[in-house]
C-alpha cells in the first residue's frame, strides 16, 4: 500500500515538473507578442515558482517520511496550484480579484518547506 502511495505522489511530482516546462515554453513562444511586459513578468514568476516547487515536491516524495512528508507533498501541490495558478490566470487577463488567492499559495509553499525540513530531520532519526 505504501508503494502505491509513493508511486502516485511520484507521478504528481513528474506532472508538476512537466507542466512547468510546458507552461514555460508556452509563455516563451505562444504568448510572445500577446502579453504586455507586466503580464509577461507575471507569467515568468509563475513558471519560476512552479519549477522550483515541482523540484521540492519531488524531493518530498523521494525522501523523508511520516506525516510531515505527506504534509509537505500536499502543501507544495496546493502552493503550485494556488500561487502559480493565480499568476498564470492574472497574466492571461483574469480579474484582479483573482490575486487574492496568490498569498495563500505562498503560505502553502512556506508550510511545505517547513514540513519538508521536519520530514528530512525525522528521516535521520
Amino acid at each position: 500500500m505504501r508503494q502505491i502511495a509513493r508511486s502516485r505522489t511520484g507521478l504528481l511530482a513528474g506532472i508538476a515538473g512537466a507542466s512547468a516546462v510546458l507552461l514555460g515554453a508556452f509563455g516563451a513562444h505562444a504568448l510572445r507578442g500577446v502579453l504586455d511586459p507586466a503580464h509577461r513578468e507575471l507569467w515568468h514568476t509563475a513558471v519560476e515558482y512552479h519549477v522550483w516547487h515541482a523540484l521540492a515536491l519531488a524531493l518530498a516524495v523521494g525522501f523523508g517520511g511520516g506525516r510531515a512528508r505527506r504534509c509537505a507533498i500536499a502543501a507544495f501541490a496546493c502552493g503550485i496550484v494556488l500561487f502559480s495558478g493565480s499568476l498564470y490566470a492574472l497574466a492571461l487577463g483574469a480579474p484582479r480579484w483573482t490575486g487574492i488567492v496568490t498569498p495563500f499559495g505562498g503560505l502553502a509553499f512556506v508550510v511545505g518547506w517547513i514540513a519538508l525540513g521536519l520530514a528530512l530531520r525525522c528521516a535521520d532519526d
